[in-house]
């Protein structure tokens, strides 16, 4: 086989309370690499589609080529191949661009060169892509674009990632309002120390919400998708963003959050029947902004990264 093409999945990484170790996929929305081997060594990406011109062609900077090069070093091998990028999210939206094209491309690597690594193996590899792309290892959007569903990032040193279940009927709609938020000034605003009560109400809504999904408990849920610690400093930077969270809650939303660090917004619900209301009350508030928003709605991606069959 010389030519694979695999989809990763869009994530929401921090899932309110879970800052920086909870996150989740989502169906549809992702991005596709395409790999041919090649006879010679080196990796060149040959074309990035949808980004608007704005990605890196250059494979020390590109997060496939940079993932994919951390899995050729791991295993001693000079293996080439030529990369094909399609972008299916807008960049810098919060919905885990960098990591669904690095998680791709592991994919198809893994598949090409007779797949050496478990699915989970490939994780470190992203994370490095990851690093690359954010200036930071995280893994709350790498992990569940990799293997579906919720995941929790338990520790970093080495990589500790648990699966979670998710709830019959769980669904999430996406806000991307149209308007530009740094990751650097949405971690700029955030505190250096917790005080001591508002580190004990976060690891209470973390254990609430976990607990919740392993009991599909709806309600817990619920009481749960609480943020003390970095949505209170974040909410400032995002237009509207208190009057949104009030119009879902009242239309029936379990909880309203900021997609990683944002602009994107996401709505968990049970079900999918309040999808078009949350639609409708976000859009007259962020049309009374001058603000144009794109809509999302999903259930949640159990899957993960996977080839697309030709």
């Amino acid at each position: 086989m010389k030519r694979v093409k695999a989809f990763a999945p869009a994530t929401v990484a921090n899932v309110s309370c879970g800052f920086d170790i909870l996150g989740f996929a989502l169906d549809s929305l992702g991005d596709t690499v395409e790999l041919v081997a090649k006879e010679s060594p080196g990796l060149t990406v040959k074309s990035i589609k949808g980004d608007g011109g704005k990605l890196p062609l250059e494979e020390d900077k590109n997060t496939c080529s940079i993932a994919i090069q951390a899995m050729l070093d791991a295993m001693g091998s000079k293996q080439g191949f030529d990369i094909y990028l399609e972008k299916g999210l807008p960049l810098g939206s919060g919905m885990g661009s960098s990591a669904a094209s690095a998680v791709a491309a592991l994919v198809a690597a893994n598949e090409l060169l007779g797949n050496p690594f478990d699915k989970k193996d490939l994780l470190p590899f992203a994370i490095v892509a990851e690093k690359a792309a954010c200036g930071a290892a995280h893994a709350d959007n790498v992990a569940p674009s990799l293997l579906g569903g919720f995941v929790l990032i338990r520790d970093y040193f080495p990589p500790d990632v648990i699966k979670l279940p998710v709830p019959e009927g769980l669904c999430c709609t996406l806000l991307h309002p149209h308007y530009q938020l740094n990751t650097s000034d949405s971690r700029s605003v955030l505190r250096e120390r917790i005080p001591l009560k508002d580190a004990i109400t976060q690891s209470g809504n973390v254990a609430g919400l976990i607990a919740g999904l392993f009991q599909s408990d709806f309600e817990l849920i619920s009481r749960s998708l609480k943020d003390v610690i970095a949505e209170p400093y974040r909410a400032s930077l995002l237009p509207g963003f208190e009057t949104v969270k009030s119009a879902m809650l009242r239309a029936g939303a379990l909880g309203m959050g900021i997609s990683g660090s944002g602009p994107t917004l996401f709505v968990l619900s049970k079900g999918a029947h309040l999808h078009e209301k949350f639609g409708s009350e976000a859009k007259k508030i962020y049309d009374q902004l001058g603000l144009g928003l794109d809509m999302y709605f999903s259930k949640i991606n159990t899957q993960g990264g996977g080839l697309i069959q030709s």
